[in-house]
């Protein structure tokens, strides 16, 4: 090994150990999100390094794998608290019977007829 892989690796290594830090202390769920997707991405650039490093190339299929998670992981994550958020609007606008412009839901369309 040289050492500029010996570096590298270390980088890695610390940056991993943070990342698994912030995923155990995280406060919210997007901390915790965020810190997994950093993990993976310290994972694939790990791998990366190896396979460059060794001139190995039957990693790359593993490392097609590992980014595909990531990115689907982080898309459902996405997909998955933006529909929380959307629930929790409606519930709100329905508590207060305003609609998304701040109308009142009931109140009758321009040029409606009222009677």
């Amino acid at each position: 090994m040289t050492v500029f892989s010996v570096v590298v690796y270390t980088m890695l290594g610390v940056g991993a150990v943070l990342a698994v830090v912030r995923l155990m202390l995280g406060p919210s769920l997007l901390d915790r999100v965020v810190a997994t997707d950093t993990v993976l991405v310290i994972i694939t650039a790990g791998l990366a390094l190896y396979a460059a490093l060794e001139r190995d190339p039957t990693i790359v299929p593993v490392l097609v794998v590992v980014s595909l998670l990531a990115f689907v992981g982080s898309i459902a994550v996405a997909r998955y608290i933006g529909g929380m958020l959307l629930r929790s609007s409606h519930d709100d606008s329905e508590e207060t019977g305003l609609g998304p412009a701040g109308a009142e839901r009931n109140a009758p369309l321009r040029g409606e007829d009222v009677t």
